[in-house]
């Protein structure tokens, strides 16, 4: 049985970058994939969408503004098979890339489905599931269904999520389709209904609106993008509905029958009954762990409802047993797992024998993942960013504030960017603690907006004041300007 420091199941963005730290930090790591490298972001979600939505925007900007622009385009359409292999190609290279950093760090890839071996006599883990001197025991099972078992001091679980479901009928029916079905189409719907009015569904509902194609959204809850600040989820709810896109918010999608080639959802909306068509039915309703094949029973590790319990150590638990990333239940963003995945390698490092990493806690100390300034982007268009506290959580937990706006349609790059003869919609609004100057949260509707936000993010992270953001002088004319005035105007309101 081949012995590692560390073993760390899944390579999506949380799992490489944790396996990647702890080859630095000198330890033997075994990295186990059952299918590609990069995870769900890189292969069926983040990179896939947004290479889609990059051609849509650039389509959409032309056929209905090139004359304003001074580009005359006749005949102007898309292909979407060229476009879907380009999805594909850049997806490619991004893997092999990921697959080059991981291999560069002498890190053991093991390609198989992973699952914790039961101990003899140690019943659902008695002892955290170690075998002896503590090593926690791998069986690995490959394609071809061979079996080996492997041993590790520490293992760090990312084995991320997959699409989720509404059990209603019909679900099953080959007309609906998930997020993973969606990216995988040759050739795109003439019209779709979405359920979920969250990230993934606001995503699709652009891309297949700037495509030209008919788009309906069923949301259970009361908004679109609901969590977010109710200014950018009333904002993005207009600009799509002006767009075209249908939107039923408070709407409890009820059951799916296959009409034809098509799909008719039925839902109930306001206590009345209704019924939406589209030649597919999108299920974008959130996404579910991917746990229940680690035998998780096997060591005694906690869980609810697939989600592995951690502390603010990312440890399970069971001690030297950690999980990032999705499964973990804490925030479902890539970038969340990868700095989840600085975290348990510092502490898994210290555990398997060996200083934690100085940058991620200190020597000697425990490394703590901090949840308080975490950006979260929408790749709508407008762009839609967003970090810290909402205007409404601020104002329920009565914290004295004061906010500053800025719109998008007083700002010169913006508006270059734009059209004349459509209004420049977005804006940037930062919120920040009334007494202390403390930014309390950013929220960014406007051109570039998952650019900028990394800007209000690290002065966050320093603890910087308001007053020193307002004070930074910012090129001219960029979209960025809007930060400035935006904090200005918290100042100067």
């Amino acid at each position: 049985m081949e012995q590692f420091d560390i073993a760390v199941i899944g390579g999506g963005p949380g799992g490489y970058i944790a396996a990647i730290r702890c080859a630095q930090l000198g330890k033997k790591t075994a990295l186990i994939e059952r299918a590609d490298m990069g995870g769900t972001c890189l292969n069926r979600g983040c990179i896939p969408t947004k290479a889609l939505l990059h051609t849509a925007e650039l389509y959409g900007e032309i056929k209905n503004h090139g004359k304003e622009l001074g580009i005359n385009a006749s005949g102007i359409s898309v292909d979407y098979g060229v476009l879907a292999a380009r999805k594909d190609a850049v997806v490619s290279r991004l893997r092999r890339g990921v697959e080059g950093l991981v291999k560069g760090r002498n890190i053991t890839l093991i390609r198989g489905s992973a699952s914790f071996a039961p101990l003899a006599g140690n019943g659902s883990g008695g002892q955290g599931g170690s075998g002896p001197g503590g090593l926690k025991i791998l069986q690995v099972t490959d394609a071809a269904g061979k079996t080996c078992s492997y041993a590790a001091g520490a293992v760090i679980i990312a084995s991320g999520s997959e699409p989720a479901s509404i059990p209603v009928p019909g679900a099953e029916l080959p007309v609906v389709l998930n997020s993973d079905a969606v990216l995988s189409l040759a050739a795109l719907p003439e019209s779709a209904v979405i359920a979920g009015g969250g990230v993934i569904g606001v995503e699709f509902a652009t891309l297949f609106n700037s495509l030209g194609k008919k788009v309906t959204v069923i949301e259970m809850l009361p908004a679109i993008l609901n969590g977010m600040d109710g200014d950018i989820s009333a904002g993005m709810a207009r600009i799509l509905s002006r767009r075209g896109v249908e939107i039923h918010t408070g709407a409890k999608l009820l059951g799916i029958r296959q009409d034809g080639p098509g799909a008719v959802c039925s839902y109930e909306e306001g206590g009345v009954k209704k019924e939406a068509a589209g030649s597919v039915m999108i299920m974008a309703v959130g996404r579910r762990p991917v746990s229940g094949d680690l035998n998780l029973a096997a060591v005694g590790a906690a869980e609810t409802r697939g989600f592995i319990t951690v502390n603010e150590y990312m440890e399970s638990t069971v001690p030297g047993i950690y999980a990032i990333g999705d499964v973990s239940g804490k925030v479902q963003l890539a970038h969340a797992a990868g700095a989840q995945a600085l975290i348990a390698a510092a502490n898994a490092a210290a555990v398997s024998g060996g200083a934690a990493d100085t940058r991620a806690g200190g020597t000697g100390k425990k490394a703590r993942m901090d949840y308080a300034v975490i950006p979260a982007c929408v790749y709508t268009n407008p762009e839609i960013a967003s970090v810290g506290k909402t205007e409404e959580a601020i104002q329920a937990a009565g914290i004295p504030h004061k906010t500053g706006n800025f719109p998008a349609a007083g700002n010169g790059r913006s508006l270059i960017m734009g059209s004349l003869s459509s209004p420049v919609e977005g804006f940037v609004k930062i919120i920040s603690h009334e007494k202390t100057g403390e930014i309390l949260g950013a929220h960014i509707m406007a051109p570039r907006a998952t650019d900028l936000i990394g800007e209000i993010a690290a002065v966050m992270k320093a603890e910087g004041t308001i007053e020193e953001l307002a004070d930074t002088i910012h090129p001219h004319p960029t979209v960025s300007e809007m930060i400035m005035e935006a904090a200005q105007a918290v100042l100067w309101r």
